[in-house]
């Protein structure tokens, strides 16, 4: 049985029953005291479901059976309340898994919501850093650049000043006023 696998789905199934089991007892002690339950509401599944049940047996046993004896109103009566108490319990378990589904499309459609918006935030992060990132590297440039130029013209005034000092003529010896 694959409930079996689940010991966690077999426990909510059996919670999901013993909720919905007095829900099911109430309708079907209704169904049985009410004629118009009786009559409209029981008695036409039961007939029908005794009418599949007995006609699938006597194919499964090899006979032909040519018309099924219906059951007494009494019997149909009850096997109609306990097929109605099944019903309401199905259709509980039913809407308890409809449910628990939609939420957890709801968690999941946030949670990628929540994603996108993160993800273009980063991208939106990105976008900002690369900008950033392009001014750093214009102010590198320029900022080499700048450097380089005035080490060049450090280095130019240097060469102009040696320059200088080759053509100037020797200084001739000025004499000490003193030796006069």
């Amino acid at each position: 049985m694959v409930v079996g696998a689940f010991p966690m789905a077999k426990l909510l199934y059996l919670g999901i029953r013993q909720v919905s089991k007095p829900l099911a007892n109430r309708i079907k002690e209704a169904a049985r005291r009410s004629e118009f339950f009786k009559t409209y509401i029981c008695l036409p599944p039961a007939q029908l479901y005794h009418w599949l049940e007995m006609r699938t047996k006597m194919r499964i046993m090899g006979f032909n059976a040519a018309a099924i004896k219906p059951l007494n109103e009494g019997a149909a009566a009850e096997l109609g309340a306990e097929l109605l108490g099944e019903g309401i319990i199905f259709i509980t378990a039913c809407s308890c898994l409809m449910l628990e589904y939609w939420r957890h499309q709801l968690q999941q459609r946030r949670k990628e919501k929540e994603r996108r918006v993160a993800r273009e935030a980063l991208r939106g992060e990105v976008g900002q850093l690369g900008l950033a990132l392009e001014e750093l590297q214009a102010q590198v440039q320029a900022t080499s650049t700048q450097l380089a130029l005035e080490e060049l013209r450090a280095q130019l005034q240097e060469v102009r000043a040696h320059l200088c000092l080759r053509d100037l003529p020797p200084a001739t010896p000025v004499a000490p006023a003193s030796e006069k």
